[in-house]
This record gives C-alpha cells, sequence and structure tokens, in this order.
C-alpha cells in the first residue's frame, strides 16, 4: 500500500510561489506537478497521465478555484479526481461554497502540514480503494457475462426472480467427438483438458462471429443455438455456417497419437423454452423437443458429417447443398428422414 501510495500524482494549484513550495515540501512522498492558474490546471487534469488527487486555491486570478472544481466535476474524463481546496477563505459559506461545486475537503490558510498530509493520505486511500472496487465490479460483471447472456443478466440484476421464455422458432445444434471416450483414456488429463480447450476456444470463436448464442459444453459435446435471447429470421442459417466452419477447422487437428480427429454435428429447428436454472450455480439452459431432437441428430449422426433434421432441411435448401440421408430410427422419436449438410451454395 505504501509502495502504491507513493506513486500517486498530486497537482498543487495556487498562484502564490511560498504556498506551492510549502504544499510540494509537505508532500514530498508524492509525485507533485503544479499549476500557476485555473486554465492550467484543468489543461494537467486532462494531460494524458491526470493527477490521481489536486489541492486548489480558490482566490487566483482569471478563473477561480471554484469554477476550475465545477468544470472539472463537469467532465466524465476529470470527474472523479478528488479535489482539496486550500483557501484563506473560511467561512462557512465559503466552504458550503467548495463542497457544493464537488470538492472532498476543504482546508483554510494558514494550514497545519500533517493536517494536509493526512487528508491527502486519506482521500487518496479512499480513491484506490474505490478503483480496488471498481476493478471488482467490473471482474463480476465479465465473468456473468461469461455465464449469461447479456440481455439475461440485465433482468436478473433488474430484479427478476422466474426467467423463462418461450421461442417460437430456433436453430439448436450440438456437436461432439467422434471416439471421445477411448481418446480420454489414451491421454494424460492435463493433455486432454488442453485438446478440449483449443476446440471449445475455436468454437467460442465462431458463436461469437455468427452472433449465436453458446448454451453450455457437457464433456466433450458442446451446444450452441441461433434466434435467442434476441430472436432473429435467420437463425438456421447462422448455425449452418457455423457448423460448416467448425467442420472445416476440425480438418488439420489430431490427438495425441497423429491420428485426425473428427467432429460429428446435428442440427434441428423449432420451439423451445429457455430460462435460468438455479439460485447459486445458475446457468442458463434450454428445453423443448427440438434441443431433444438436435441431440439425438448429433448421437445418431456420422463421423465428420452435419445431420440436420427435415425441419431444418426445409428452411436451408434453397442456399445450402445436402446429401439425403434417408429415413433412420431415432431413439425416442421413430422414424425420421434426415440430410447431411454439405456446403453453402
Amino acid at each position: 500500500m505504501e509502495e502504491k501510495l507513493s506513486q500517486q500524482r498530486i497537482l498543487i494549484v495556487d498562484d502564490a510561489p511560498e504556498n506551492i513550495d510549502i504544499l510540494g515540501n509537505a508532500l514530498i512522498d508524492y509525485k507533485r506537478s503544479v499549476a500557476l492558474n485555473g486554465e492550467k490546471a484543468l489543461q494537467r487534469a486532462n494531460s494524458d497521465v491526470p493527477p490521481d488527487l489536486i489541492l486548489l486555491d480558490v482566490m487566483m486570478p482569471g478563473m477561480d478555484g471554484y469554477e476550475v472544481c465545477r468544470r472539472l466535476k463537469a467532465e466524465e474524463r476529470t470527474r472523479d479526481i478528488p479535489v482539496i481546496f486550500v483557501t484563506t477563505k473560511g467561512e462557512v459559506e465559503d466552504e458550503t461554497h467548495g463542497f457544493a461545486t464537488g470538492a472532498v475537503d476543504y482546508i483554510t490558510k494558514p494550514f497545519s502540514v500533517p493536517i494536509v498530509r493526512a487528508r491527502v493520505r486519506t482521500h487518496l486511500m479512499l480513491k484506490m480503494a474505490r478503483e480496488k472496487l471498481q476493478e471488482e465490479q467490473s471482474l463480476s460483471e465479465r465473468l456473468l457475462l461469461n455465464i449469461l447472456p447479456a440481455a439475461i443478466a440485465s433482468r436478473l440484476k433488474k430484479g427478476e426472480k422466474i426467467i423463462a421464455d418461450d421461442y417460437p422458432e430456433v436453430t439448436v445444434l450440438f456437436a461432439d467427438i467422434v471416439n471421445f471416450t477411448s481418446l480420454s483414456s489414451q491421454m494424460t488429463p492435463a493433455r486432454l483438458i488442453a485438446m478440449l480447450n483449443k476446440i471449445f476456444s475455436i468454437c467460442d470463436q465462431l458463436v461469437e462471429k455468427h452472433g449465436l448464442e453458446k448454451i453450455k459444453t457437457i464433456g466433450d459435446a458442446y451446444m450452441v443455438v441461433g434466434g435467442l435471447p434476441h430472436p432473429r429470421k435467420d437463425h438456421a442459417e447462422a448455425v449452418a455456417d457455423m457448423a460448416l466452419e467448425m467442420k472445416s477447422e476440425m480438418n488439420g487437428l489430431t490427438d495425441d497419437t497423429g491420428q485426425p480427429l473428427q467432429i460429428r454435428i446435428g442440427m434441428a429447428t423449432g420451439p423451445v423454452v429457455a430460462g435460468v436454472i438455479g439460485t447459486a450455480k445458475f446457468s442458463y439452459d434450454v428445453w423443448g423437443d427440438t434441443v431433444n431432437t438436435a441431440s439425438r441428430m448429433e448421437s445418431q449422426g456420422c463421423a465428420g458429417n452435419i445431420q440436420v433434421t427435415a425441419e431444418t432441411y426445409e428452411l436451408l435448401r434453397g442456399s445450402y447443398h445436402f446429401e439425403p440421408r434417408g429415413t433412420i430410427q431415432v431413439k425416442n422419436k421413430g422414424e425420421m428422414t434426415t440430410y447431411f449438410l454439405q456446403a453453402k451454395k
């Protein structure tokens, strides 16, 4: 803490050189700079390296200290810099006016050097504590957005207790690595995680690129949805484009033995319900027959292929090439006509 305090920058604003000398010597433990009038003070405050705290005289030629403080607080870039008035104007009305302009403290001349040091230290520590809190809040926000879509996180922060939304039509994608179980038995845990991280990081980038929503990973399975939480008409196209790129990105990837890695992808289109479950380790999830069907399209698909339902095929047939797979028996669904997505026209 002491080392960080010594790195703090203090701007002393006063038109009297003797006051600048006294304050400069009193605050020798900090990095100090000087401004002899209000205009220079504003310039230094808006510089590439702004001060962490400003000691500001009130009675200066031209722009007085109150106006300097008002302007500092009116600008987003400088409004959070603590301002301490150091002045001969010691009436109650003067102090009240100083605090009204946004100052954090008010010291009257002649001042006590120990008091100046103590108050400067206190306000610098308060500023550092606020910055630390803001950093932690920012980190918490980023972590929350890694778990939940931004729109859902915003609703939770506003106090919604139950979030469950109906979506009449979305496209769901499941993908997993072929022969993952046998692969995992041949690799060390560290190597296995490194491989999954590499593959899923590629998938994460594609999700971002195509404006989709990653729902979760389960083991080697990766789940993505297009069309929520913000509905979009081209949800099937966006998911299809991602699926084709996922398949392409897998080319050239190998396991520890040098064998090519293959991915199996399934897609289905239809209605779902999406919402937040849990109260402690909550998560955003999706439910419905469409989800189950997409999972079956993946699990009963073929290595290196993207299997889609007839509903998805009908949405995409005009813009993509397909190979009919025909009718297959799907667990818990019976007979279904499916297609392999090949490429974009």
